[in-house]
């Protein structure tokens, strides 16, 4: 499934093919945002994070100031999960960080990542957001194709190095961690 957007194409892909991304990885960012605390996923990334890691990927957790709806809620959600707080990252530190990993994992987060926001004349103009865009990869983990809380496309979505991985966050995460499990038994 295909779609054309702002810019390009929305590339759809499976939990496999992330899997395999994720596992041949050297750096993971995973971005979460509302979207994982709605599916209350938290528990799932941070799982997904552990097998990781336990395969010799860096993995760290990208942290907008507003993630979830509330400064600090993240932060909070994550730690609840036994996500070391070492590895939360606020957007200021981690934004240096993009163009050296080789997956953004974006986990329900949507016009916090828009590029849109770095345009003038946009709803989001002047946002501060997370520069997922600039990592190697991009997968995208997202209920249905709808507009973020701004009501606009997310441009990010249609970028030649996105794929985007439709349904709930908990069922997509799992998904996922079973494949990963696959490769690396």
């Amino acid at each position: 499934g295909e779609a054309t957007g702002p810019e390009g194409t929305m590339k759809e892909t499976s939990a496999d093919d992330v899997a395999v991304q994720l596992v041949y990885a050297d750096k993971v960012i995973f971005v979460p945002g509302f979207g994982l605390a709605q599916a209350q996923a938290q528990r799932e990334l941070a799982d997904l994070g552990d097998l990781l890691k336990g395969h010799g990927v860096e993995v760290s957790y990208a942290i907008h100031p507003v993630a979830g709806r509330m400064p600090g809620h993240m932060n909070v959600l994550l730690a609840e999960a036994n996500v070391p707080y070492e590895e939360l990252i606020d957007l200021d530190d981690i934004n240096p960080q993009f163009p050296s990993a080789n997956v953004a994992l974006v986990v329900g987060a949507n016009d916090v990542t828009n590029p849109a926001a770095r345009r003038p004349g946009t709803p989001v103009s002047g946002m501060p957001i997370l520069d997922v865009d600039k990592a190697q990869n991009v997968v995208v983990m997202k209920r249905g194709r709808g507009k973020g809380y701004a009501g606009i496309e997310n441009e990010l979505y249609f970028e030649p190095n996105t794929q985007m991985l439709f349904g709930d966050a908990k069922a997509g995460l799992q998904s996922v961690i079973a494949a990963v499990k696959e490769l690396i038994s």
